[in-house]
């Protein structure tokens, strides 16, 4: 092994996803294990806090040994320890951050506490280098950003949610529809197979803003489908899901089409887990793959979603600013994305 190599070692328990990976010198995986929780929570229809920092504790001792035995590593081989520190809940974070707190303390690494969103973003450095100035479109579960970088960890958000982040629409938009959790890919999957034949609002909040609202789409489906219901109506799930992504789709790549005209990039990064969206990477693709001077970024579906591997990505980069945490870091399930 070569000394002068760099191994960060991620860890990730903001929500649902155990999560350990090792990245060496910035971009290269060398092992990334996740133990997803998505059956204990399915028949609740959504993540029970409770029940996934109880997962995370059960796990989190395998998930560790397991990516060190993947990487061939010993923990002095280590550079740092980082660990998403938020925004995500409360007890789940603790879990990581404590495990990863008890790791750098007992074998003398630094410990990193990162931002969960700068993760989703620097997942895409494990696919290219990142050239900057660059705009990311973060589509989640909890938020739906635009993020303008001039570069590395420097984080301007020009574009955010005024409520309900898309990934929250699609999850209780399935919901009213009797899908089961978690019900974004479930839309996805009934979108293609229908017809976007329900007139359904897109909120554009004004001239030149770069903002988004879900809320009044959500509640414009649930109204729909009761109304019909009402009238003896039957409306084809399918088409149902189809005029729904079809607005939010819209949204998104209209906002982000207009946000690349008035902040010249050279790189357009899709992030968070709705980047594993078909119907949403088809669009982005369409809109702008051909665009003179701008390359477009799409990480793969292993890389949407939760994974350590973001979180090493970004704790490289902080790690080389020299950037530290110390021994008091804790939870901040409402920490804001900034600048490092």
């Amino acid at each position: 092994m070569n000394r002068t190599d760099q191994y960060i070692l991620g860890v990730e328990t903001s929500c649902d996803e155990t999560a350990v990976a090792i990245i060496k010198n910035g971009r290269e995986i060398v092992a990334n294990v996740v133990a997803s929780q998505i059956e204990s929570h399915k028949r609740f229809g959504g993540v029970v806090p409770e029940i996934a920092s109880r997962h995370h504790v059960e796990q989190l001792t395998i998930v560790f040994e397991e990516a060190m035995k993947q990487a061939n590593l010993d923990f002095n081989d280590l550079s740092a320890i980082t660990v998403t520190e938020g925004p995500g809940l409360v007890g789940a974070l603790l879990t990581g951050i404590n495990a990863a707190k008890a790791l750098a303390f007992s074998h003398g690494i630094p410990l990193i506490g990162v931002h969960h969103i700068a993760g989703h973003i620097y997942a895409n450095r494990l696919i290219k280098e990142l050239e900057f100035p660059l705009l990311a479109l973060v589509v989640s579960g909890g938020h739906t950003e635009l993020v303008y970088m001039k570069e590395h960890a420097n984080f301007e958000v020009i574009g955010e949610t005024l409520d309900d982040a898309a990934g929250e629409a699609y999850d209780k938009v399935a919901r009213t529809l009797g899908l089961p959790y978690p019900g974004g890919p479930h839309i996805d999957r009934l979108a293609h197979e229908g017809k976007p034949t329900i007139d359904l609002p897109r909120a554009w909040l004004g001239a030149g803003s770069f903002d988004f609202s879900f809320s009044g789409l959500k509640s414009a489906v649930i109204n729909t489908l009761h109304n019909a219901k009402q009238k003896g109506i039957t409306l084809e799930a399918k088409d149902v899901a189809a005029s729904f992504q079809a607005s939010v789709i819209d949204v998104l790549v209209t906002k982000t089409s207009q946000a690349v005209d008035k902040y010249p990039v050279k790189q357009l990064l899709l992030a968070g887990g709705v980047a594993a969206n078909k119907g949403l990477r088809t669009a982005l693709e369409k809109e702008f793959s051909s665009r003179d001077g701008l390359e477009l970024i799409i990480p793969p579906l292993s890389l949407c979603t939760d994974n350590a591997a973001m979180i090493a990505a970004i704790g490289s980069i902080l790690y080389d600013k020299g950037i530290r945490s110390d021994l008091a870091l804790n939870a901040n399930p409402g920490l804001e994305l900034t600048s490092y």
